[in-house]
């Protein structure tokens, strides 16, 4: 390796280095922000804390990886131009592109380690994190109540003034509002002098058993000028046992994904594989579903329509051949059908189109992998252009580029993988959309910087409103 290809791999991988800390620094800040309510309040240690934290890492890396390349690129090409160390490497007969092959070897294989990165690490710590999660309060019950304000666990919103014991699982001064299953609020509301948390890592359940309490539950009539007289039914107990299903719990995700979609689990052979599955399930279903409609919607043979086909003189009215009464259970039976084929066709529509969503993430997780291999590629080719057509280095200008470019990079990616779930796009255009935008800047960057054009070329906007002003106001020779 040539001693000028050392000094930019050197220079570039100092900046790419220091960057990338910083920026991963901000976004696990953003990370325990976003999870703050599950590590405040929870008598968490300092082991489980950093379990949570490093679990949650590896899915930073896709933001942050794209975004470091980026702007260490603008700033070392910036610095070098700055410096006029690119003149200096022209004159000398080395030019922009011959600068940049080293680097770009380097970038290409940042870009395998990235995929590799992606297929195989962050599906192992995604299952952890989330695994983890929904696990604290099985090996830690009282973790998921906290002291002296309502914690929200399950259907319900639980209360405790104090908790003692080993494991904080004796609890007294519970109150507990049990949500409603229509949403319209709590109306039900549990007081218990003492009480006790019972779980088992082997189970999901968690057993909340309170000692000495009351019970109140509003009673909603059926009139509105009856409530005066049902304001609410109370029961006194001496012992009382909640069951709360802990598989339900901290089920939110950064990504709005829940549990079940376990397609950020995968890597790219596990993707291929679940991917034809569901296919192959949904082709059935569908098969199956329009099978038992063709058998609903047959027509029940009928004596008279029988032996008026035989004649080949069936009349256009077919309802004239019944009389009153018989039409009425025709018209009636034909009612029925309907809403009932019209229910069955909503019910299994919306059914398919959770399948379809499903199939749309996974598609999305498995074509994910290779956009972040791009991306880094993507980047360098940007960044490392701009930052020699602008000839600034340092932390100002190079900075609201890359965040510009970035955040540009970015919502497009968003957005288009939101439409790609909602199948209003195709996953494959959904998830490369972003690089398919921004490639044809990362040429025009490229072409601009290797044959010294600047960013922007005015003569060439000025030329037509040079030519308009010259024809109104013409030169008095």
């Amino acid at each position: 390796m040539k001693i000028l290809d050392k000094y930019l791999l050197k220079t570039f991988l100092t900046t790419f280095t220091t960057v990338f800390v910083i920026l991963f620094f901000i976004f696990i800040l953003q990370t325990v922000w976003l999870f703050i309510s599950e590590l405040a309040g929870k008598d968490l240690d300092l082991v489980m804390i950093i379990k949570f934290l490093g679990f949650s890492m590896p899915r930073i890396i896709p933001l942050v990886l794209p975004l470091s390349v980026l702007l260490a690129s603008i700033m070392t090409f910036g610095d070098l131009s700055e410096n006029y160390e690119l003149a200096a490497m022209k004159s000398a007969g080395v030019s922009l592109k011959r600068a940049m092959k080293s680097l770009t070897i380097f970038i290409v294989i940042l870009g395998g380690i990235a995929f590799l990165f992606a297929n195989n690490v962050i599906p192992f710590a995604e299952y952890k994190f989330i695994n983890f999660r929904k696990n604290i309060a099985q090996a830690k019950p009282a973790l998921a109540i906290a002291e002296g304000q309502f914690s929200d666990v399950g259907f319900y919103n639980i209360k405790v003034n104090k908790k003692s014991g080993e494991n904080g699982n004796f609890l007294t001064g519970i109150t507990i509002h049990k949500k409603s299953n229509l949403g319209d609020g709590s109306k039900t509301v549990i007081k218990a002098k003492n009480g006790e948390l019972i779980s088992s890592e082997e189970s999901s359940i968690l057993q909340l058993v309170l000692n000495n309490g009351y019970y109140y539950e509003d009673i909603v009539p059926k009139k509105y000028e009856e409530r005066s007289k049902m304001p609410f039914a109370k029961s006194s107990f001496k012992k009382y046992i909640i069951n709360i299903d802990l598989s339900k719990l901290n089920k939110v995700d950064v990504n709005n994904e829940q549990i079940a979609n376990t397609n950020t689990m995968l890597t790219v052979n596990e993707l291929n594989y679940t991917l034809d599955s569901l296919h192959k399930n949904l082709k059935t279903d569908i098969l199956s579903f329009s099978e038992n409609m063709n058998q609903r919607i047959l027509i029940p043979k009928d004596n008279k329509i029988q032996s008026l086909k035989k004649s080949k003189t069936l009349p256009n009215n077919i309802l004239s051949l019944y009389n009153n009464e018989e039409k009425s259970k025709i018209l009636d039976l034909a009612v029925s059908n309907l809403a009932s084929t019209k229910y069955s066709i909503d019910a299994s529509n919306t059914d398919f189109k959770n399948k379809r969503k499903n199939i749309n993430n996974h598609l999305l997780a498995f074509y994910d992998k290779f956009v972040i291999a791009y991306a880094c590629f993507l980047m360098f080719f940007i960044g490392a252009p701009l930052g020699a057509i602008i000839r600034k280095g340092g932390l100002g200008l190079p900075i609201i580029f890359a965040v510009l470019i970035f955040i540009t990079f970015h919502f497009i990616n968003t957005f288009g993988k939101r439409i790609a779930q909602e199948d209003g796009l195709s996953p494959f255009l959904g998830a490369w959309m972003s690089s398919f935008i921004l490639s044809p800047l990362a040429i025009l960057l490229s072409y601009r910087a290797t044959n010294d054009i600047g960013l922007i070329n005015m003569d060439v906007i000025l030329a037509p409103f040079q030519k308009i002003f010259q024809k109104i106001f013409p030169s008095q020779n």
